[in-house]
């Protein structure tokens, strides 16, 4: 894997990419990187989103849902900054030094996009998508080892974005008993996120994590 300074032509995207928002408390002028970790999010989501829809033609949309998710989630991702070597790179206040930004999790993570976010501006779609082909593998995407299921991974987003545990509302139920038709909606905190309708009630409530999902990736 080639360090992240050899995919940037305009080094100082680099280094504005690299810049918490700490960091310009005690360097006035200076920009932080959150426009370019906005920019970034985006980016990684199309990308992974195109790659996972080229490389499983047969897995239908709820699974690529829980697989891009997984993929993209906190923990994976800052685990990717450390293999990259962008704790050791950011440029951090003396306080958010002492307090252990370089091992914030959710801080990697965000540097992270914001560096896919510099890259984008510094070079575009064709070379974000080469540098994200070498961080994460075919073989990564493919893999069914980690999947988890749709409800799992919307509550493990729903807490990271510290909105709660998830509940589940069954809205309907139709038709006759061998054939009934559930429609349930997910609720965070208090509020419809999401709603999917199934033959049985586990389906609808997975439908419906599905829905809310797609709707955090969106937020």
């Amino acid at each position: 894997m080639k360090p992240v300074a050899d995919h940037f032509k305009n080094p100082a995207l680099l280094r504005h990419a690299l810049t918490h928002r700490s960091y310009c408390n005690e360097h006035p002028g200076t920009e932080s990187n959150e426009r370019l970790e906005f920019l970034g999010d985006s980016v990684l989501s199309v990308i992974i989103s195109d790659r996972l829809f080229r490389l499983l033609p047969n897995v239908p949309e709820g699974e690529l849902t829980a697989r891009r998710s997984l993929l993209v989630q906190t923990p994976t991702l800052a685990q990717k900054a450390q293999q990259l070597g962008l704790d050791k790179q950011l440029l951090l206040s003396r306080g958010e030094e002492e307090g252990g930004g370089r091992q914030n999790p959710s801080l990697l993570a965000n540097t992270f996009e914001a560096v896919l976010g510099g890259l984008f501006v510094d070079q575009g779609w064709a070379v974000c998508t080469t540098y994200l082909e070498e961080i994460f593998s075919d073989a990564e995407l493919v893999s069914h080892t980690q999947i988890k299921d749709p409800k799992s991974l919307l509550q493990e987003k729903a807490q990271s974005h510290l909105l709660g545990t998830p509940v589940y509302r069954t809205i309907s139920i139709i038709g006759p008993d061998h054939a009934r038709q559930f429609t349930v909606t997910a609720l965070i905190d208090n509020k419809e996120a999401g709603t999917g309708s199934g033959t049985s009630k586990q389906r609808a409530e997975a439908e419906a994590a599905t829905a809310a999902l797609a709707k955090l990736w969106q937020e």
